[in-house]
């Protein structure tokens, strides 16, 4: 599968926000993202890194 898991970066420390993340979606001041189960969640914040090979998806918060 090619699912991801989202982190939160915030003030340096870096934690798990949602694990078999499908879909990542900008937005003005905030990231949508979905799992694969159709759980969805909206992160304040910034994307800063999408790395594809590792599975990784990294939203600056804050």
């Amino acid at each position: 599968m090619c699912e991801s898991r989202a982190y939160a970066i915030e003030n340096g420390n870096e934690r798990l926000i949602m694990e078999s993340v499908c879909l990542v979606r900008p937005q003005e001041d905030s990231v949508l993202l979905r799992s694969l189960f159709g759980e969805e969640t909206v992160i304040r914040g910034t994307l800063k890194e999408l790395d594809l090979t590792g599975h990784k998806i990294i939203v600056e918060v804050p």
